[in-house]
């Protein structure tokens, strides 16, 4: 069994790092961007948002599928990557770009480029984490592997999170739409490069035990989905867990503008965030081989339950340096846990598609990894149609200063709602998911020895 070099451990979260500079500028200033600058109603966004959602239901999975059925000299995942994120990086500068034109051509116009940017994210976004499985099969190798692209990841959200104002107002020189578009450019340069660097320096080494198989169809990938339970699981831990993260992080210039009156604690929030998400990375490893996985898990639910609940009540101590400190200390006990659940559903999927083979005797990556590329996707979208609706219901107007009861919802909708999430998502564990211990550690012996069976 080939162990990964650190080359090429690295080499994968360079990938990480550059497309997640991307999500993150767009998850988390994108509505901020279209309702603040552009002027753009938040309710028109929250449906756009749900609607390309939609339209990734079929274009995730047979996304999934077209990698699956890929052969090439250089693999079935990196002529993907690489396609995709170039395409995706270009479409990245036409969405922060604001050209002069009508209102409803304005309305046309960003409703067709952020389908576009969706469609892209998905040519790339999938083949890369479907690599996983490919790259080892070895347990404790895999939760390493696992863990890699998330620090990337999360290190990438710090760097929008912190940097992303500020740098927009550098490159903007007070002009936010021309400090967002020049930002935008950068993100898809550096996009471009990570990359580069993914696709010469990581190969897939594990491909199924079974015989040779025949290319997959839609029938059988919908066959493959349906029986495959614990797919199922995952995938609806995977949902209420990105609602609750990106509802929280896309709605905090919200939070911290309107309710609290000082839009620069969101930087010191997301900071906070992205350090403890790299702290609970890092630390995931570790605490799961001395406590267990379970624990691990439920300590990834309440962490968060725990910071929402402040942000909920938005009792804040008085004086700037005590406002600071308390707001960057809610942040970090927030994104502990989502930096814990960040390690974990990465492991639990790579974990499911092992299952799938065991159970199904087939070992499809692209098509399990493109259902949970669909599901963060949802959950952005429906995060971004429960902010444009919430902002419209309770009465909320752009650059104003806002009544109490508009306020009283802002905090719902940062604290209150992300913990209904969380708690779900705890519950929901406990009582469906399955691949722990020994019934894991025989899936993953009979996937090695090819004993995969049907039922």
């Amino acid at each position: 069994m080939r162990k990964l070099t650190w080359t090429a451990r690295l080499s994968y979260g360079a990938g990480a790092f550059g497309k997640d500079l991307v999500y993150a500028i767009v998850a988390t200033f994108y509505m901020f961007y279209l309702t603040d600058i552009c002027k753009i109603s938040p309710i028109f966004i929250g449906n756009l948002f749900l609607a390309a959602r939609l339209f990734d239901a079929v274009n995730d999975p047979v996304m999934g599928l077209i990698v699956d059925n890929t052969r090439t000299r250089w693999g079935k995942f990196r002529p993907w990557i690489l396609l995709g994120t170039v395409l995706n990086a270009i479409v990245l500068v036409f969405l922060f770009f604001n050209p002069a034109l009508s209102t409803s051509q304005q309305l046309t116009y960003v409703a067709v480029t952020y389908l576009l940017w969706g469609v892209t994210y998905t040519l790339m976004d999938i083949p890369y984490w479907s690599m996983i499985p490919a790259l080892t099969d070895d347990a404790k190798e895999r939760d390493t592997i696992s863990v890699v692209p998330r620090i990337f990841a999360s290190a990438a959200w710090m760097v929008i999170g912190y940097f992303g104002l500020p740098l927009v107002g550098r490159f903007g020189a007070g002009d936010q739409t021309a400090g967002f578009s020049r930002l935008s450019l950068l993100i898809g340069i550096v996009f471009i490069v990570c990359s580069l660097i993914t696709f010469f320096f990581v190969h897939e080494t594990v491909v199924s035990s079974s015989p040779a198989k025949k290319r997959t169809s839609v029938r059988e990938m919908v066959q493959i989905l349906a029986r495959n339970d614990q797919v199922i699981v995952v995938l609806i831990l995977s949902l209420l867990f990105n609602l609750s993260f990106q509802l929280s992080n896309g709605f905090a210039v919200f939070y911290f503008k309107y309710a609290l009156g000082m839009q620069d604690l969101v930087s010191s929030y997301l900071l906070a965030a992205g350090l403890a998400q790299l702290a609970g990375l890092f630390g995931y490893p570790f605490l799961a081989a001395r406590f267990g996985r379970k624990s691990v898990f439920a300590a990834s639910a309440l962490f968060p339950v725990a910071g929402f609940a402040v942000l909920l009540l938005g009792i804040f101590p008085a004086g700037d340096f005590l406002l600071k400190a308390s707001v960057f200390l809610i942040g970090a006990i927030v994104n502990l846990g989502i930096g814990f659940s960040l390690g974990i559903l990465t492991v639990m999927l790579a974990d499911v598609v092992d299952y799938g083979e065991y159970k199904l005797g087939t070992r499809n990556e692209s098509i399990v990894f493109s259902t949970q590329t669909f599901v963060v996707k949802l959950a952005g979208a429906l995060s971004g149609f429960i902010t444009g609706a919430g902002l419209s219901l309770i009465g909320f107007v752009a650059d104003a200063a806002q009544g109490p009861g508009t306020i009283l919802g802002i905090r719902v909708i940062m604290g209150g709602i992300p913990i209904l999430f969380s708690l779900t998502y705890l519950g929901i564990y406990w009582r469906f998911y399955r691949l722990n211990g020994a019934f894991l550690e025989t899936v993953k012996c009979r996937c090695r020895a090819g004993e995969g069976r049907t039922e």
